[in-house]
């Protein structure tokens, strides 16, 4: 969905479960998180972001094309940034920069640009920044 109130409302999600800290959250949160991401990432780039899977292994939230290069996406909705998964995915097809939205700082570190979520509007202006 476009709108992550009504997604929210649609789940039948009490807005009180962000304040009281319900464990009922954490089931929904990553979710909540993509769906936002997602969202804001269709406005910038042409093409639908795919999702990527690879067995049971790994899997990437969002594969996006942008000019001849494809970006890993992935999302976290906590600080922790970990991802077996990204990493396997760089190693296997070696993409030039991978995109990460978390609540971490923004940062780049090696192949990796870190963006706060609410940073998401400027991605593709941080990814074209990198490559220039």
């Amino acid at each position: 969905m476009h709108d992550v109130g009504l997604l929210r409302r649609l789940s039948l999600l009490d807005p009180l479960v962000y304040a009281d800290g319900n464990r009922l959250i954490g089931e929904f949160k990553g979710a909540l998180a993509e769906n936002f991401i997602l969202s804001k990432l269709c406005r910038q780039f042409e093409g639908l972001p795919r999702y990527w899977r690879s067995g049971n292994r790994a899997e990437i939230d969002f594969l996006i094309q942008h000019r001849n290069r494809i970006i890993p996406v992935e999302v976290k909705s906590e600080e922790n940034i970990k991802s077996r998964s990204l990493s396997e995915y760089r190693k296997h097809f070696a993409p030039g920069l991978s995109l990460r939205f978390s609540l971490r700082n923004l940062k780049k570190d090696g192949g990796f640009i870190n963006l706060q979520l609410f940073m998401v509007n400027y991605a593709k202006r941080f990814h074209d920044s990198t490559f220039c």
